[in-house]
């Protein structure tokens, strides 16, 4: 079964079928990061050197830490191109987490030098106004070796963040559930209310400032 999904951007027009994507300079691109409450989504971009294997690229999700950590600098060193974006919490709540995501990708992509000529997208979505073609690929980051190592390149670097935060807030346990909505994150987050790291457009978190502004509303001034 096929399951790549096909959508050209706008200012791609007809060509992606009338040229031998072989001879393209591809680009992968995914994020990580959309579900957690807290944290930014990262989102990675990779072109891939055909002169310069990389051995055991996979989803990173089917990854150890360990391997993931071992594969992060050999991609940065052996890609013909790379970029990661972190698109912050203002953002995500300004746009709202898909429109944040995607132009975080858009902001990839524009980065990567050599430019691209296709980009590979893992979903279902496109950003608008990309310089290039591009296709999004359901699961592509298990199919596609670019967008494994892009996903690869967003985890870690998400992740890494995350524990850097944990730094600084320690009783949320940001370094173990980097984010994401865990019961320990649950409680922590009734217990200590968010912090400026938190999504205040998730609703766990919009639910935890109304508990925290009930809580000094009922203080006597």
């Amino acid at each position: 079964m096929n399951r790549r999904t096909p959508r050209q951007s706008t200012d791609a027009g007809m060509g992606l079928f009338a040229i031998d994507r072989a001879l393209l300079r591809v680009a992968g691109v995914d994020e990580a990061g959309r579900g957690p409450l807290a944290g930014p989504v990262a989102v990675a971009a990779v072109i891939l050197d055909p002169a310069r294997a990389i051995v055991g690229l996979d989803d990173s999700k089917k990854l150890s830490h360990a391997r993931r950590e071992a594969l992060f600098p050999l991609i940065q060193e052996r890609a013909l191109a790379w970029h990661i974006e972190m698109v912050g919490v203002e953002e995500i709540d300004r746009l709202n987490i898909l429109q944040a995501t995607l132009e975080g990708m858009r902001r990839a992509i524009a980065a990567l030098a050599p430019h691209a000529e296709l980009v590979r997208i893992d979903g279902n979505a496109v950003p608008r106004a990309l310089p290039c073609m591009a296709e999004a690929i359901v699961g592509g980051d298990a199919l596609e070796p670019a967008i494994m190592a892009a996903s690869i390149l967003a985890k870690v670097a998400r992740d890494r963040l995350m524990c850097a935060l944990h730094d600084e807030h320690p009783h949320y346990g940001f370094d173990v559930h980097k984010g994401y909505p865990t019961p320990i994150h649950l409680a922590a987050l009734v217990q200590h209310g968010p912090c400026v790291h938190h999504r205040r457009s998730f609703a766990p978190v919009r639910e935890a400032w109304v508990r925290v502004d009930a809580a000094a509303a009922a203080i006597p001034a």
